[in-house]
C-alpha cells in the first residue's frame, strides 16, 4: 500500500485507479494501531470509516460524482461534535456523553465525502499548552516521545505528524493549533474569528475559540478551509462573507511587505538559536526582493495577562452548564443536598487545570474586582487590536515566532502554571485581535526538534495568508519535515 503526502497526490492516484479509499483507510488504521503508544486517538471509528470508504470506491467505480474531499482521512479533536459519537473534551465530566448533533464543520466535511477516522486527544476543555491535562493521559511527540506535542490540540497535531490521518481539525483559543503545529513540525492554521462556524464546538472562551486545521501541505489546508468555511445559520458569530477560492492564488509568487515585531523578536524569553533563525529568514526574504521592517509593539507583555483574564472569565460562565444533572458525570455519593451535589459532581469531574481557570474566571468577574481585572483586560484587548490592525494596514503580513522555545520535556512545566501561560506570549495576539494566523515549519534546532514561523494577516485575508505561507514553504529552508 502506498502512503500519500497530499490530497492532490492521493486524488490523482485514486481517480487513476492505482489506489482506493478502502486501501488508504486500512493503511491509516494499521498505523494508528502500531503507534497507539502516542495516545493521539481517544476513539477510532474503524467500522464506520471502512464502510464509508467502500461506498466511495463503489461510486467512483460506477462513475458517480463524489465530493471535493473524497476519501480524505480526517481526525477531529475531542471538542468537536459528531452526531452519534462520544464527545468529551478529554474530561471525566463528559464521560459517556454521546453528541446529539454534528458540528457544522463536520457536516461540511461529510458532505464533501471526507472520511472521519476518529476523535483526538487534547487538553481538558482545550485548556493547556502540552496535552498533559487530558483525563486520558498525555499525547507524546512522535519525533521524541519524551517531549510534549504542544496543546491543547496535541492529538490533532500528532495524528498528522505521525501520518495517522491526512489532515485534522483542532481548535485555537490562544494558540492551540499553531503551538502544537510548531512543536510537531507541521502546518497549523487559525482562521479569522468567524470564518468557520463554531456551531458544535464545545466552548472554552466563546469570543476567542476558532476551529483550525492541521496538515503537511498548504494546499491541503486550503482545500479543507474551502470546504468548512462560510456563513452558518446556527452561529450568529459566523461571518456572512463569501468564501474565496483559496487554492487558486497559492502559486501567485510576488514580493511582499513584511513587518516583524521588535518586541517579539528581541524578547528575553525567546531561544537564542531560534532568534538567529528568524534573523536569517528576514535576510533571505530581503535578498529575494521582499521588504522586512521592524515595528515597535509596546503591549506585548500585557497580552498574556489580558488573555487569561478574559478567557477564564468566559470559561467560568461556559463551564457552569456541566453540573451532572442533565448529562455527564454524576457522583455516587448519596444523601447530598443540591449544593453539595453540584460541588461533588464538578470536583470529581473536572481536572486540576480546568478548576484553576474556573476559579480564576469567577474571581475576575466578582464584585469589587470586575473593573480592576475584566474591564481593564477588555481595554487592553482593544488597544492590542487597534495597534495590530494599524501595522497590518501598512504591511501585507507580520512575521513572528510561534513559540519562545522548541517542545520541552514531559512534566517540565506542569508545576509552574505561570511559566506555562507565558509560553503563549506569541500566539494569543492573533486571538485577542481575531485575525488569521498560521504556523509553518522553518528550521530544526540543535536539540533535534523543529520550530516554525508564525504569519499574521488582516481579518478575512486567509487567501493572502495561505499564499505567503505557500511561498515560504516552497523554499529549501522550510523543508524540514
Amino acid at each position: 500500500m502506498t502512503e500519500f503526502s497530499s490530497i492532490t497526490s492521493f486524488h490523482k492516484a485514486l481517480y487513476a485507479g492505482s489506489t482506493s479509499c478502502t486501501e488508504q483507510v486500512h493503511l491509516y488504521l494499521n498505523r494508528i494501531a502500531q503507534l497507539k503508544h502516542l495516545n493521539a486517538f481517544l476513539e477510532v471509528y474503524e467500522e464506520e470509516a471502512l464502510t464509508k470508504a467502500q461506498e466511495l470506491d463503489e461510486r467512483i467505480k460506477n462513475g458517480q460524482p463524489v465530493g471535493a474531499l473524497a476519501g480524505v482521512v480526517v481526525g477531529i479533536k475531542d471538542v468537536i461534535c459528531y452526531k452519534g459519537h462520544h464527545v468529551g473534551a478529554a474530561s471525566r465530566i463528559l464521560e459517556g456523553f454521546t453528541s446529539l448533533y454534528s458540528a457544522t464543520a463536520v457536516e461540511r466535511l461529510l458532505a464533501a465525502d471526507a472520511i472521519i477516522i476518529g476523535n483526538l486527544n487534547c487538553d481538558e476543555f482545550a485548556m493547556g499548552s502540552t496535552n498533559e491535562n487530558s483525563a486520558y493521559g498525555p499525547v507524546l511527540n512522535a519525533l521524541d516521545n519524551t517531549r510534549v506535542p504542544g496543546g491543547s490540540s496535541g492529538g490533532s497535531a500528532v495524528a498528522v505528524q505521525a501520518d495517522l490521518c491526512l489532515v485534522s481539525l483542532g481548535s485555537d483559543t490562544g494558540g492551540s493549533v499553531r503551538q502544537p503545529a510548531d512543536f510537531c513540525g507541521i502546518i497549523g492554521l487559525k482562521p479569522t474569528y468567524g470564518r468557520i462556524s463554531r456551531h458544535g464546538l464545545l466552548a472554552y472562551a466563546s469570543s476567542f475559540d476558532q476551529i483550525g486545521i492541521f496538515g503537511k501541505e498548504i494546499a491541503d489546508v486550503a482545500a479543507v478551509l474551502q470546504v468548512i468555511a462560510g456563513p452558518d445559520e446556527f452561529d450568529s458569530t459566523a461571518a456572512q462573507r463569501e468564501v474565496p477560492d483559496y487554492q487558486q492564488s497559492l502559486s501567485h509568487n510576488k514580493s511582499h511587505r513584511f513587518a516583524y515585531l521588535r518586541d517579539a523578536q528581541y524578547h528575553e524569553g525567546l531561544d537564542a538559536e531560534m532568534k538567529d533563525g528568524y534573523i536569517d529568514l528576514f535576510e533571505s526574504l530581503v535578498d529575494a526582493g521582499h521588504t522586512v521592517t521592524g515595528k515597535g509593539f509596546d503591549y506585548l507583555d500585557y497580552v498574556v495577562p489580558a488573555y487569561y483574564v478574559l478567557t477564564t472569565a468566559e470559561a467560568s460562565s461556559n463551564l457552569s452548564r456541566y453540573d451532572g444533572v442533565r448529562f455527564g458525570h454524576r457522583t455516587n455519593e448519596k444523601n447530598l443536598d443540591l449544593i453539595d451535589f453540584y460541588k461533588k459532581n464538578r470536583s470529581e469531574g473536572f481536572g486540576k487545570e480546568v478548576k484553576r481557570r474556573i476559579l480564576l474566571g469567577t474571581f475576575v468577574l466578582s464584585a469589587g474586582y470586575y473593573d480592576a481585572y475584566y474591564t481593564k483586560a477588555q481595554q487592553v484587548r482593544r488597544l492590542v487590536t487597534d495597534k495590530l490592525n494599524e501595522i497590518l494596514e501598512e504591511f501585507d503580513a507580520i512575521l513572528m515566532p510561534t513559540v519562545p522555545s522548541t517542545a520541552f520535556k514531559l512534566g517540565e512545566k506542569t508545576e509552574d502554571p505561570i511559566a506555562m501561560y507565558l509560553a503563549d506570549i506569541y500566539t494569543v495576539l492573533a486571538n485577542l485581535a481575531g485575525v488569521p494566523a498560521i504556523s509553518v515549519p522553518l528550521g530544526r534546532h540543535s536539540n533535534g526538534m523543529p520550530y516554525g514561523v508564525q504569519i499574521i494577516t488582516k481579518k478575512f485575508d486567509e487567501a493572502a495568508l495561505l499564499q505567503i505561507a505557500h511561498q515560504l514553504m516552497a523554499t529549501d529552508r522550510a523543508s524540514i519535515v
